[in-house]
This record gives C-alpha cells, sequence and structure tokens, in this order.
C-alpha cells in the first residue's frame, strides 16, 4: 500500500512539473510575440558580467535598437551594427571595426535571436526560488541539448505585463552575462543607416575586415 501510495505521489509531481514546464514556454512565447510584432524597437541596457572564480564583475550601461534581425547596440566605447548580413563591430576609443558576415557567427548570441524568437529546442521551467513563488515576476530558465555555446538562459518577465526585464546567458567557461532592460519603447521612426557602419563617415577609422 506504501508503495501505492508513492507511486501515486510521484506520477502527480511529474504531471504537474510537466505542466510547469508547459505553462513556462507559453509565458516566454507570449513575450517573445508580443516584442517580434513591433516593427522596431529601442531600450536602454544595464549590463554586468560575472566569473565568480576569476574574481571578475564587470558593469555597463548602453543602448539597443532591433528591426527585424537588424541591431545597433551602443556600451561605453563599443558600438555593434548588424543588418542582417553584415556585422560591423566598432571600437570608438581604438579607432578600428572588425567586419565579419552574420553567418560566421551564427553559433553565438545575438539580441534578435534571444528578443524575438523562441527556438524550440529549448526546455522552458520555471526558477524555483522563493522569492519569484508569489509574484508578479517569474523566471524562466531555458536550457538547450544542442551546443549553442552556451549553457543556459534564463528570462525575468513581469507576467502581467508580458515585459521582459531582464535576461542572463551563461556560458561554458562560467561567465554570466546579465542585461536588464530599461524603458522599451516601440515602433519608434529611425535614422537611415542606424544598421550600418559607412567607412566614408569615418575616415580616420581602421576597417578590419575578417570575412
Amino acid at each position: 500500500m506504501k508503495n501505492i501510495i508513492i507511486a501515486i505521489a510521484l506520477i502527480s509531481t511529474i504531471s504537474l512539473f510537466g505542466q510547469s514546464n508547459k505553462e513556462a514556454e507559453k509565458l516566454v512565447k507570449d513575450v517573445i510575440g508580443k516584442i517580434s510584432a513591433y516593427e522596431n524597437f529601442s531600450a536602454d541596457l544595464s549590463y554586468t558580467m560575472v566569473n565568480v572564480e576569476m574574481d571578475i564583475n564587470e558593469k555597463k550601461t548602453g543602448s539597443i535598437i532591433v528591426s527585424g534581425e537588424m541591431y545597433r547596440v551602443e556600451m561605453e566605447g563599443q558600438i555593434i551594427m548588424s543588418d542582417g548580413i553584415t556585422l560591423w563591430t566598432y571600437l570608438v576609443d581604438s579607432e578600428e571595426v572588425m567586419v565579419s558576415n552574420v553567418s560566421d557567427n551564427e553559433d553565438g548570441i545575438s539580441p534578435t535571436s534571444i528578443l524575438t524568437k523562441y527556438d524550440e529546442d529549448y526546455k522552458s521551467s520555471f526558477d524555483n526560488d522563493n522569492k519569484y513563488k508569489n509574484s508578479g515576476v517569474k523566471k524562466v530558465d531555458l536550457k538547450t541539448s544542442e551546443d549553442k555555446g552556451f549553457q543556459e538562459l534564463s528570462l525575468i518577465i513581469n507576467q502581467s505585463k508580458l515585459n521582459l526585464e531582464s535576461f542572463s546567458v551563461y556560458d561554458m567557461n562560467g561567465n554570466v552575462f546579465t542585461y536588464h532592460i530599461i524603458d522599451l519603447k516601440p515602433n519608434l521612426t529611425l535614422e537611415e543607416g542606424t544598421f550600418i557602419f559607412k567607412p566614408e563617415d569615418h575616415p580616420d577609422v581602421e576597417v578590419i575586415d575578417m570575412r
């Protein structure tokens, strides 16, 4: 009889866990669906990079603009631009820009891949941290069985507003990159050339073409 009770309890737990995972997946898809429906958007960013073993704790601030597959990230002396085909990494202080193909970086993580797409390889689950249990803010962990160049993603989501408040990327080297999204503004009028680097506008900048 005791074994039967344990078995029933185990089956119930597995069922609830599966239901919880489906709810977590739906929440993530709803948030990404909301963001991807925008024609474009901009937001301010607060960024941290932490590696406990190496005693690293970097903090930076910046901004991001996304339109479809195109994006522009400005972060304290570095500007990363992509028109969906070409990727420019402009180091302002060094006066150099590195040029590569987006396809050469497809194993990496781009703002568009996190903010506007849900990868069906992800396994979504709610975090068990007690501070999120009775809160309108939920933490969802995303894991993948395939090699994506990282171990895990975690998203902090305002459930009632379907807003993504922050996301963290855990890489293979023990680094945790966290981006806090501040004041997201959708459907803006953007200047032409927002997502490309024009060498003629920066005659003193060395172009390093890595294609």
